[in-house]
Protein backbone atom coordinates (compact mmCIF):
# COMPACT_ATOMS: atom_id res chain seq x y z
CA UNK A 1 0.00 0.00 0.00
CA UNK A 2 2.73 2.19 1.29
CA UNK A 3 4.80 2.04 -2.29
CA UNK A 4 1.78 2.60 -4.11
CA UNK A 5 1.06 5.79 -2.28
CA UNK A 6 4.55 6.84 -3.40
CA UNK A 7 5.35 5.76 -6.97
CA UNK A 8 3.86 6.91 -10.05
CA UNK A 9 4.84 3.82 -11.87
CA UNK A 10 2.19 3.64 -14.98
CA UNK A 11 1.47 7.28 -14.71
CA UNK A 12 1.81 9.34 -17.44
CA UNK A 13 2.58 13.29 -16.62
CA UNK A 14 2.78 16.50 -19.24
CA UNK A 15 4.82 18.92 -18.02
CA UNK A 16 5.11 22.54 -19.26
CA UNK A 17 7.43 24.89 -19.63
CA UNK A 18 9.52 21.75 -18.72
CA UNK A 19 12.71 22.63 -20.99
CA UNK A 20 14.50 24.69 -18.00
CA UNK A 21 14.14 25.78 -14.50
CA UNK A 22 11.14 24.45 -12.15
CA UNK A 23 9.79 22.78 -15.47
CA UNK A 24 12.42 20.95 -15.63
CA UNK A 25 13.29 20.29 -12.43
CA UNK A 26 9.55 19.03 -12.38
CA UNK A 27 9.79 16.49 -14.94
CA UNK A 28 12.96 15.05 -14.15
CA UNK A 29 11.49 14.42 -10.47
CA UNK A 30 8.39 13.28 -11.54
CA UNK A 31 10.30 10.67 -13.95
CA UNK A 32 12.59 9.69 -11.32
CA UNK A 33 9.61 8.66 -9.05
CA UNK A 34 8.51 6.54 -12.14
CA UNK A 35 6.34 8.23 -14.50
CA UNK A 36 6.41 8.20 -18.27
CA UNK A 37 6.56 12.17 -18.80
CA UNK A 38 5.73 14.53 -21.75
CA UNK A 39 8.26 17.55 -21.67
CA UNK A 40 6.18 20.29 -23.43
CA UNK A 41 8.04 23.29 -24.43
CA UNK A 42 8.00 26.32 -27.10
CA UNK A 43 11.74 25.70 -27.20
CA UNK A 44 12.58 22.60 -29.08
CA UNK A 45 16.19 22.35 -28.63
CA UNK A 46 16.44 22.47 -24.38
CA UNK A 47 13.24 20.45 -24.63
CA UNK A 48 15.01 17.39 -26.64
CA UNK A 49 18.00 18.11 -24.30
CA UNK A 50 15.58 16.81 -21.57
CA UNK A 51 14.36 14.41 -23.40
CA UNK A 52 17.29 13.02 -24.22
CA UNK A 53 18.59 13.21 -20.41
CA UNK A 54 15.71 11.11 -19.09
CA UNK A 55 15.54 9.03 -22.00
CA UNK A 56 13.37 5.83 -21.44
CA UNK A 57 10.00 6.95 -20.97
CA UNK A 58 9.96 10.84 -21.82
CA UNK A 59 9.44 12.31 -24.99
CA UNK A 60 9.79 16.37 -25.88
CA UNK A 61 6.55 17.61 -27.56
CA UNK A 62 5.93 20.89 -29.20
CA UNK A 63 3.45 23.54 -27.76
CA UNK A 64 2.84 27.40 -27.86
CA UNK A 65 0.60 27.51 -24.95
CA UNK A 66 -0.62 30.66 -26.06
CA UNK A 67 -2.19 28.72 -28.76
CA UNK A 68 -5.28 26.52 -28.95
CA UNK A 69 -4.61 24.67 -31.73
CA UNK A 70 -0.99 23.70 -30.60
CA UNK A 71 -2.06 22.53 -27.11
CA UNK A 72 -4.99 20.90 -29.23
CA UNK A 73 -2.54 19.25 -31.11
CA UNK A 74 0.17 18.34 -28.30
CA UNK A 75 -2.20 16.54 -25.97
CA UNK A 76 -3.40 14.84 -29.33
CA UNK A 77 0.20 13.45 -29.71
CA UNK A 78 1.08 12.56 -26.35
CA UNK A 79 -2.31 10.79 -26.38
CA UNK A 80 -1.02 8.99 -29.01
CA UNK A 81 2.35 8.23 -28.05
CA UNK A 82 1.90 6.98 -24.40
CA UNK A 83 -1.59 6.43 -24.69
CA UNK A 84 -2.98 8.46 -21.74
CA UNK A 85 -2.83 11.22 -19.35
CA UNK A 86 -2.89 11.49 -15.40
CA UNK A 87 -0.61 14.24 -14.29
CA UNK A 88 -0.67 17.51 -15.84
CA UNK A 89 1.32 20.27 -14.69
CA UNK A 90 0.90 24.05 -15.71
CA UNK A 91 4.43 25.51 -15.30
CA UNK A 92 5.12 27.87 -18.73
CA UNK A 93 5.73 31.31 -17.74
CA UNK A 94 7.26 34.48 -18.27
CA UNK A 95 8.05 37.40 -16.74
CA UNK A 96 8.02 41.72 -17.70
CA UNK A 97 9.20 43.81 -14.55
CA UNK A 98 7.38 46.39 -15.08
CA UNK A 99 4.47 48.98 -13.75
CA UNK A 100 1.53 49.23 -15.41
CA UNK A 101 2.89 52.62 -16.52
CA UNK A 102 5.78 51.50 -18.35
CA UNK A 103 3.94 47.81 -19.57
CA UNK A 104 3.34 47.99 -23.43
CA UNK A 105 0.04 46.23 -24.29
CA UNK A 106 2.56 43.44 -25.77
CA UNK A 107 4.22 42.48 -22.47
CA UNK A 108 0.47 42.81 -20.63
CA UNK A 109 -0.51 40.33 -23.16
CA UNK A 110 2.72 37.79 -23.48
CA UNK A 111 2.78 37.27 -19.44
CA UNK A 112 -1.14 36.87 -19.11
CA UNK A 113 -1.14 34.83 -22.24
CA UNK A 114 1.36 32.34 -21.57
CA UNK A 115 0.66 32.12 -17.66
CA UNK A 116 -2.92 32.39 -17.41
CA UNK A 117 -4.37 31.34 -21.21
CA UNK A 118 -1.88 28.79 -21.59
CA UNK A 119 -3.45 26.90 -18.48
CA UNK A 120 -6.91 27.23 -19.81
CA UNK A 121 -5.82 25.88 -22.72
CA UNK A 122 -3.56 23.27 -21.80
CA UNK A 123 -6.13 22.02 -18.93
CA UNK A 124 -8.85 22.66 -21.56
CA UNK A 125 -7.81 19.36 -23.63
CA UNK A 126 -6.35 17.44 -20.59
CA UNK A 127 -9.49 17.21 -18.48
CA UNK A 128 -11.37 15.27 -21.36
CA UNK A 129 -8.43 12.69 -21.41
CA UNK A 130 -8.19 12.39 -17.54
CA UNK A 131 -11.85 11.83 -17.36
CA UNK A 132 -11.31 8.64 -20.17
CA UNK A 133 -8.85 7.54 -17.54
CA UNK A 134 -11.34 7.66 -14.20
CA UNK A 135 -9.50 10.91 -13.18
CA UNK A 136 -6.28 12.55 -12.92
CA UNK A 137 -4.53 15.17 -10.90
CA UNK A 138 -3.52 18.63 -12.40
CA UNK A 139 -0.71 20.92 -10.31
CA UNK A 140 -0.42 24.63 -12.13
CA UNK A 141 2.19 26.58 -10.87
CA UNK A 142 1.38 30.27 -9.20
CA UNK A 143 3.45 32.19 -7.64
CA UNK A 144 3.84 34.38 -3.83
CA UNK A 145 3.20 36.90 -6.05
CA UNK A 146 -0.14 35.41 -6.98
CA UNK A 147 -1.22 36.24 -3.19
CA UNK A 148 0.55 39.04 -2.56
CA UNK A 149 1.38 42.12 -4.56
CA UNK A 150 5.52 43.04 -5.70
CA UNK A 151 6.88 45.93 -7.50
CA UNK A 152 7.16 46.69 -10.70
CA UNK A 153 5.80 42.77 -11.69
CA UNK A 154 2.18 44.43 -12.77
CA UNK A 155 1.25 41.83 -15.12
CA UNK A 156 2.84 38.88 -13.64
CA UNK A 157 0.80 39.23 -10.46
CA UNK A 158 -2.37 39.96 -12.32
CA UNK A 159 -1.16 36.25 -14.30
CA UNK A 160 -0.31 34.55 -11.39
CA UNK A 161 -3.11 35.69 -9.26
CA UNK A 162 -5.56 34.46 -11.70
CA UNK A 163 -3.58 31.12 -11.44
CA UNK A 164 -4.59 30.72 -7.84
CA UNK A 165 -8.07 31.53 -8.26
CA UNK A 166 -8.48 29.92 -11.46
CA UNK A 167 -7.21 26.95 -9.71
CA UNK A 168 -9.81 26.98 -6.63
CA UNK A 169 -12.62 26.84 -9.93
CA UNK A 170 -11.66 24.10 -11.80
CA UNK A 171 -11.54 22.07 -8.21
CA UNK A 172 -14.63 22.58 -7.91
CA UNK A 173 -15.96 21.85 -11.54
CA UNK A 174 -13.66 18.85 -11.99
CA UNK A 175 -13.87 17.35 -8.15
CA UNK A 176 -17.31 15.14 -9.59
CA UNK A 177 -15.21 13.37 -12.52
CA UNK A 178 -12.21 12.41 -9.70
CA UNK A 179 -9.72 15.13 -11.31
CA UNK A 180 -8.12 16.45 -8.22
CA UNK A 181 -6.59 20.59 -8.91
CA UNK A 182 -3.87 22.06 -6.82
CA UNK A 183 -1.47 25.26 -7.11
CA UNK A 184 2.13 25.25 -5.98
CA UNK A 185 3.56 29.07 -5.54
CA UNK A 186 6.96 29.11 -5.31
CA UNK A 187 9.25 31.69 -4.08
CA UNK A 188 12.59 33.16 -5.68
CA UNK A 189 14.15 29.83 -6.99
CA UNK A 190 17.16 30.02 -8.82
CA UNK A 191 16.07 29.53 -12.43
CA UNK A 192 16.88 31.46 -15.93
CA UNK A 193 13.94 32.88 -15.29
CA UNK A 194 14.89 34.59 -11.69
CA UNK A 195 18.40 35.97 -13.40
CA UNK A 196 16.58 37.20 -16.46
CA UNK A 197 14.46 39.83 -14.09
CA UNK A 198 18.11 40.96 -12.80
CA UNK A 199 18.97 42.02 -16.39
CA UNK A 200 15.52 43.59 -16.71
CA UNK A 201 15.49 45.92 -13.74
CA UNK A 202 19.71 46.41 -14.70
CA UNK A 203 20.48 45.25 -11.28
CA UNK A 204 23.88 43.11 -10.52
CA UNK A 205 22.71 39.89 -10.68
CA UNK A 206 24.91 38.42 -7.58
CA UNK A 207 23.12 41.08 -5.60
CA UNK A 208 19.69 40.36 -6.77
CA UNK A 209 20.19 36.78 -6.09
CA UNK A 210 21.72 37.72 -2.63
CA UNK A 211 18.50 39.97 -1.72
CA UNK A 212 16.58 37.39 -3.41
CA UNK A 213 17.64 34.89 -0.56
CA UNK A 214 16.70 36.91 2.29
CA UNK A 215 13.74 35.16 4.40
CA UNK A 216 13.71 33.04 7.30
CA UNK A 217 15.40 30.00 5.54
CA UNK A 218 17.90 32.52 4.75
CA UNK A 219 18.16 31.17 0.83
CA UNK A 220 17.03 30.72 -2.63
CA UNK A 221 14.39 27.91 -3.65
CA UNK A 222 15.94 24.83 -6.09
CA UNK A 223 13.68 23.36 -8.63
CA UNK A 224 13.64 20.12 -6.82
CA UNK A 225 12.04 22.07 -4.12
CA UNK A 226 9.15 23.09 -5.96
CA UNK A 227 9.15 19.48 -7.94
CA UNK A 228 9.02 17.82 -4.36
CA UNK A 229 5.79 19.96 -3.53
CA UNK A 230 4.62 18.88 -7.05
CA UNK A 231 4.88 15.57 -6.34
CA UNK A 232 3.06 15.34 -3.47
CA UNK A 233 0.25 17.06 -4.79
CA UNK A 234 0.61 14.80 -8.28
CA UNK A 235 0.76 11.59 -6.17
CA UNK A 236 -1.92 9.77 -3.95
CA UNK A 237 -0.44 10.75 -0.90
CA UNK A 238 -2.79 14.13 -1.82
CA UNK A 239 -5.41 12.06 -2.65
CA UNK A 240 -8.27 14.43 -0.75
CA UNK A 241 -6.70 17.14 -1.62
CA UNK A 242 -8.18 19.84 -3.92
CA UNK A 243 -8.41 23.54 -4.63
CA UNK A 244 -5.66 24.25 -2.07
CA UNK A 245 -2.67 26.28 -2.35
CA UNK A 246 0.60 25.28 -1.38
CA UNK A 247 3.09 28.50 -0.81
CA UNK A 248 6.87 26.84 -1.01
CA UNK A 249 8.92 30.27 -0.35
CA UNK A 250 11.07 29.40 2.53
CA UNK A 251 9.17 31.53 4.78
CA UNK A 252 8.83 34.48 2.21
CA UNK A 253 5.27 35.62 2.85
CA UNK A 254 5.32 34.22 6.11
Amino acid sequence: MREELFSLSGKVAVVTGAASGIGRGCAEFLHEMGAAVAIVDVSRDKGEEVALKLKDRAKYFFCDVTAEQSCADMVQNVIDHFGGIDILVNCAGVIRRKSVVELEEKDWDAVLDVSLKGTFLVSKYVIPQMEKRGGGSIVNIGSGWGIKGGPKAAAYCAAKGGVVNLTRAMAIDHGPQNIRVNCVSPGDTDTPLLRDEARQLGIDENKWLEESAQRPLARLGEPLDIAMAVYFLASDLSRWITGANLVVDGGGTA
